[in-house]
């Protein structure tokens, strides 16, 4: 097998953005200064707007982090019983239906785009059924019009996980306009992020409000608690830094891409490996890029090319693998076997994300590449 050394250092799947110092400095000064730390403080009011603004949203409420957010807007919508979503994403989209007393029923994705395949969700719909959970994921867009359809079709909520795609478009307007509520990420690995952190975003007045109630402990005022709440809130330190990230989003995803682009020119044409190719009419932002093995075509298997990266100091991640459905909490479910999710298993057994991060030095991706074109038999 043919070695490549690349200068003996330790390649990520993805490092976290961080402003430098002395521009968030200021900021932290403020805070101190005010000793005004959580709690919707000034930073957090003014972060919510900025944000809104940004990503083109009316309404969006701030948390401490995306699974809280998430177990939160189930509570607002009163989602219960049965509620469709994909085995194709992090754990934390399934586990927050656990949180809710929900029971997850599973439908395969589509190979195009890795998301929830409308076209199945149909088949999985029961008296039970209150609602559906689509992931975007990678940031790829789920078809959104179908799945509003089958929605509305059997009237159910649509609560999307949008963890990936902070500020992507389609056709010029946010994807997180479509269903009923859309939760963001802010986590350290996202393309935003406030070390930890995430959102709701919903689309009037009246459900923002109940949102930030729930995530307060259920408070009206200072005297009354209206419902059982939870502590979910974003501190101003998050706020600060969500603030400082803002100034650097457009110039961090135009790297991103510009690293895709070097990874798709050189990986073209290698029998077996597969990438995803950006989807017409959207505005990506670039945060993920994965690559999908053929082991009879390619000649060598995803574990192997994984665990050869590593050799060279490429770190990269099988990533979704396993899938949800195979884990311990939710392999027994009827919906959780690999005959119905024949899709999503074919993928999580090929995939992997290679590095991918503003800094990344624009030489790393054609090394990559030739190593895989080397590892190909």
């Amino acid at each position: 097998m043919s070695v490549l050394k690349l200068n003996n250092e330790k390649y990520t799947v993805t490092q976290p953005f961080l402003p430098p110092i002395e521009v968030f400095l200021p900021y932290l000064e403020q805070i101190w200064n005010r000793k005004w730390l959580t709690n919707e403080g000034p930073f957090h009011i003014h972060f919510e707007k900025k944000l809104a603004k940004y990503l083109g949203v009316n309404h969006i409420s701030l948390f401490t982090n995306g699974t809280l957010a998430l177990i939160t807007a189930l509570k607002s919508l009163r989602i219960r019983g049965e509620v469709i979503t994909t085995p194709f994403s992090f754990i934390a989209t399934t586990h927050a239906l656990w949180w809710n007393n929900i029971k997850p029923v599973f439908s395969d994705i589509a190979e195009d785009d890795l998301n929830l395949d409308p076209w199945k969700i149909e088949a999985a719909i029961t008296p039970e059924t209150t609602a559906i959970l689509p992931v975007h994921v990678y940031g790829n867009p789920c078809k959104m019009e179908a799945i509003q359809n089958v929605a509305d079709k059997h009237g159910l909520k649509v609560i999307y996980d949008a963890a990936h795609a902070f500020g992507v478009k389609k056709d010029g307007e946010s994807i997180l306009r479509f269903g009923n509520l859309s939760i963001l990420s802010f986590h350290a690995t996202k393309v935003f992020n406030t070390f930890e952190g995430g959102a709701i975003i919903c689309h009037d007045a009246q459900t923002k409000h109940h949102i930030d109630n729930l995530k307060n402990f259920g408070f009206r005022d200072e005297i009354i608690v209206e419902e059982p709440g939870i502590n979910a809130k974003m501190n101003e330190f998050q706020a600060a830094l969500g603030l400082t990230q803002l100034k650097y989003i457009e110039g961090n995803i135009s790297k991103r891409k510009r690293i895709a682009e070097i990874y798709r020119k050189n990986l073209e044409g290698i029998p077996g490996l597969r990438f995803l190719d950006d989807i017409p009419k959207i505005s990506h932002n670039y945060g993920y890029f994965p690559i999908f093995i053929d082991e009879k075509l390619y000649g060598t298997s995803r574990d192997e090319v994984y665990f050869s990266l590593q050799e060279e100091n490429i770190f990269g991640r099988r990533y979704f693998y396993p899938l949800i459905s195979d884990f311990p909490m939710y392999n027994s479910l009827a919906s959780a076997t690999m005959e119905n999710l024949p899709v999503a298993s074919k993928m999580a057994r090929q995939v992997i994300c290679l590095p991918i991060y503003p800094d990344l030095d624009p030489d790393i991706p054609s090394k990559i590449a030739f190593l895989l074109s080397r590892l190909s038999r």
